[in-house]
């Protein structure tokens, strides 16, 4: 983070002659002529991003290449040695420390130790190499926790390498996809990847795009494959795409964005409709199941020995087994002779009709004496209307009357 940021390799190292303008400007480029521009493999080529790391950092390289008895270390400062080159104890390959970053942009220093959105951003990234390198291992751990946010090991397979990062639920619903151009001779670009069937259900699209190994963004075939899913995926149902994209080096320009985010590709129009075409057959290939959960019946173990008890018939069921606890609120009720569940256990006891309708005078006997002491009379009609309502009365109601 801020406070040290250490990278080491096990590399030929770096001779002690070289060491003076190791970190100048385009000192570290990996071209070696002008032309290397149109066929650039590597990731990094410009050479000035350890020569910016001394202007808001302090720089120390530890280097010892191969037959030398002893490594040598030395600080470097606003892009110059800040002594003479030290003879140390190193192992093979060198070693790049990056100490208090920013320790002279006090308000950018600041702004970071503040800020929370800068860690998810470093586990999004993370995650997203090790993904694409299966082969190496990855972890990625918050200073002060106790687990790894991130931690995928060595494996030959892609899916258990997403199975590592993004879980089990992610890949049970992944399909594999690969695209190339027709003819095999003159082969141009070579897609493979996975992405989400139907069943996949997700708040936010998930891509991860890598062209000739380079982690970029391209919005056009982002656009595009979304596009595509909104037709098959229910509504605000996001996507899962992975697309590992090779292309010949003279096809794609990385220099349209100062961080080399973003890249422009030969033809770029062509492969999307490409890749887009293939996504959509392969999604409707796909689209005539689909996969729903289903909630847990309500089985309890007194309802299914009262049911084989009716049915006259005796079932053993092995005393060994554990069924897994599920909570009542997500449970459904399939069999009316099952107790629990049941409304009338809120209700009042069960009485019979005689005792129901005397309840009913006594309690009309009680208001009108009430409401209306000096009229102890009432109307026939009245009477005879209270007895049909009372022979029409189901059992389980009771109806107060009162004499306005």
């Amino acid at each position: 983070g801020l406070k040290l940021i250490q990278v080491s390799d096990d590399g030929h190292g770096i001779r002690c002659e070289d060491l003076p303008i190791l970190c100048e400007r385009h000192t570290t480029s990996k071209l070696s002529a002008y032309e290397d521009l149109q066929t650039i493999k590597s990731m990094g080529f410009r050479g000035e991003a350890l020569a910016s790391m001394t202007y808001v950092g302090h720089v120390t390289v530890t280097t010892i290449t191969e037959g030398q008895l002893h490594g040598y270390r030395v600080s470097y400062r606003d892009g110059v040695m800040e002594n003479d080159p030290k003879p140390c104890a190193a192992v093979k390959g060198t070693q790049v420390m990056v100490e208090n970053l920013f320790y002279n942009m006090v308000a950018r220093r600041k702004t970071l130790e503040n800020s929370n959105d800068d860690y998810p951003k470093i586990v999004d990234f993370i995650s997203r190499f090790a993904v694409h390198h299966i082969n190496v291992n990855f972890s990625c751990r918050k200073h002060g926790a106790n687990r790894a946010d991130v931690h995928s090991g060595s494996t030959s397979s892609r899916l258990d390498a997403i199975r590592n990062v993004y879980g089990a639920s992610v890949v049970r619903d992944l399909m594999e996809i690969q695209v190339s151009d027709e003819n095999a001779v003159d082969e141009i670009f070579k897609m493979d990847g996975f992405i989400s069937n139907a069943n996949y259900v997700a708040k936010k699209t998930t891509m991860i795009l890598f062209i000739n190994d380079r982690l970029v963004d391209c919005t056009s075939l982002k656009r595009a494959t979304e596009f595509v899913y909104s037709a098959i995926l229910p509504q605000a149902s996001k996507p899962f795409i992975y697309m590992s994209i090779n292309l010949p080096p003279e096809h794609v320009d990385v220099n349209i964005h100062p961080t080399k985010k973003e890249v422009s590709l030969l033809n770029q129009e062509r492969i999307i409709e490409k890749i887009k075409d293939a996504i959509e057959e392969k999604l409707m290939n796909c689209n005539n199941t689909r996969i729903f959960q289903t909630q847990a019946l309500n089985s309890s173990a007194l309802t299914q020995s009262n049911t084989r008890k009716d049915m006259g018939t005796e079932i053993s069921t092995p005393t060994g087994d554990k069924s897994q606890k599920i909570p009542v609120s997500q449970m459904v009720r399939t069999d009316p002779r099952d107790p629990s569940g049941r409304l009338h256990t809120y209700w009042q006891g069960q009485s019979s009709n005689l005792e129901k309708k005397s309840d009913l005078v006594t309690v009309r006997n009680i208001v009108r004496s009430r409401r209306n002491p000096k009229d102890a009379g009432d109307l026939s009609s009245r009477h005879e209307l209270l007895t049909e309502i009372d022979s029409n009365l189901h059992p389980g109601e009771l109806i107060l009357t009162c004499d306005v």
